[in-house]
């Protein structure tokens, strides 16, 4: 998981196949590829046509899965889905992908975002009488499906999803279908991957991001477009469009940190945009220095462009234990910054007594910001410049990103000069909004940039009690 300033988290990942004697193993593969997306627990449903069998589990994929459990998993069609909790507490009844037998057949989901009115459908349900067993809001889209007037499961389906609203893509499997689903404003990637056999006909492929083709040698199609259902069977893929038209706004956040460097999605190459957002930085912000260094691995790419841009040389002068679990036990004499420096430590041969401009994509809370100065000045730093190749994040995220309140947003309530002071820098500078689009134009008007603006593409009714409460139940448990 790349490193920022006191994570901002991504919800989930998606992962779908059909037409391919190890289905299960494939998928198990595109889900250690998405791994970066989601860490919570993991899942995987399989289907023979006949047969379906799900194998869930909290941890990392290579934690949950084994030769034994993929070897249950039989079948020519699977989905799967990593979790990370954007609503819902951390618990095995929360785990994806959900599996349900009702009057039109058994239904998997896995399910990556956000419904903004997932409360609202919820006591709607209730009030129906439908019964919950998980605190997420992914569990709506089941029970909307299960009510549907429609009889044909794919009709249902397509029913359904014109009562959501919010920010999802969705994979859904029944005995032989494989479905595919991105919100009608296209926030989060979902892209579609063929593998061509010697004999027989291609296998199909969905993931949330073309990375988990790579791993399994499938060639990227296409994108699944925003508002597009794709249904996938033995005669290929076909699409419905089953929301109204409007607007794109994919998540401008994906380029910035979510989605792994090399990623094609929103139609670019997401090493290449962040790579121009530290072009455009050194533009913006240049500084007199005698080294630029990364923060790994979340600063890696903006760092490259800083450096070419302003012509000061790159040294990797923090360098990243990849192997930190989640949980560890800390000494019980205390070690200054302990849970930054058990992740990142400096190299004083090259930091002593330079000029450093240290780059990374955002600053959330600043405290992780500030003790990353500390460690720089203490390994004898002459000066440390902080630069941002994001603008100040000043509002929160409804949209399926687990993003801290009002409160808890250094930039919502300090300027840019207090936020310097606090963290203790020589300098500070955050790439510009203007800054931002110039390196995805012309196509910024397709982007959200809410958490930058406040500007929130979809209306949220911020004292809704019941959208709060949702809210709320994901601080009822440890959130990383």
């Amino acid at each position: 998981m790349p490193m920022a300033d006191e994570c901002v988290h991504e919800s989930c990942a998606v992962f779908g196949i059909y037409g391919h004697s190890e289905a299960a193993n494939l998928t198990y593969l595109g889900l250690y590829a998405l791994q970066h997306r989601g860490q919570e627990s993991a899942g995987i449903v399989a289907s023979d046509g006949e047969r379906v069998h799900s194998e869930i589990g909290m941890g990392r994929v290579a934690e949950i899965f084994d030769e034994d459990r993929l070897s249950r998993l039989s079948g020519h069609l699977a989905i799967g889905h990593n979790r990370y909790s954007t609503a819902g507490q951390s618990q095995i009844s929360n785990a994806q992908p959900f599996l349900v037998d009702h009057s039109r057949g058994i239904i998997a989901l896995g399910h990556n975002g956000n419904l903004t009115n997932a409360a609202r459908l919820q006591k709607e349900l209730e009030d129906a009488g439908s019964i919950f067993r998980s605190t997420t809001d992914s569990e709506v889209i089941l029970h909307l499906i299960a009510r549907s007037s429609e009889e044909d499961a794919e009709l249902a389906i397509a029913d359904a999803l014109t009562r959501l609203e919010g920010a999802f893509t969705l994979t859904m499997m029944t005995r032989d279908l494989l479905i595919g689903v991105r919100d009608a404003h296209g926030f989060r990637p979902l892209v579609l991957g063929k593998m061509n056999h010697t004999k027989g006909k291609p296998t199909w492929i969905l993931a949330s991001e073309t990375c988990a083709l790579d791993l399994i040698e499938a060639d990227f199609e296409r994108e699944i477009l925003p508002g597009e259902m794709i249904v996938i069977d033995a005669q290929g893929p076909r699409s419905i469009f089953p929301f109204p038209a409007t607007q794109p706004r994919q998540c401008i956040f994906e380029f910035i940190y979510f989605a792994r460097p090399d990623s094609h999605i929103f139609g670019d190459d997401v090493y290449s945009v962040r790579r121009e957002l530290g072009v455009q930085l050194a533009r913006e912000n240049p500084v007199e220095a005698d080294m630029v260094i990364p923060v790994p691995d979340s600063g890696l790419a903006a760092a490259t462009g800083y450096a070419a841009e302003s012509g000061l040389p790159m040294e990797i002068g923090l360098v990243r234990n990849h192997y930190v679990d989640r949980t560890f036990i800390e000494p019980q004499n205390a070690i200054r910054h302990f849970g930054v420096k058990v992740k990142l430590n400096p190299l004083p041969s090259f930091l002593d007594g330079k000029r450093i401009v240290v780059v990374d994509d955002s600053i959330v809370r600043g405290t992780t910001s500030r003790k990353i100065v500390e460690m720089i000045r203490h390994a004898g730093a002459k000066e440390v410049h902080m630069r941002i190749s994001s603008p100040p994040i000043t509002n929160p995220c409804y949209f399926g990103i687990d993003m801290p309140t009002h409160e808890e947003l250094i930039a919502s309530s300090q300027s840019v000069e207090e936020i310097r002071a606090h963290m203790l820098a020589d300098s500070l500078a955050y790439l510009s909004l203007d800054g931002l689009f110039k390196c995805v134009a012309p196509r910024k008007d397709e982007f959200c940039s809410s958490c930058f603006t406040g500007e929130y593409p979809i209306p949220v009714e911020f004292e809704d009690a019941q959208l709060l409460l949702f809210r709320e139940s994901r601080t009822t448990e440890h959130r990383g």
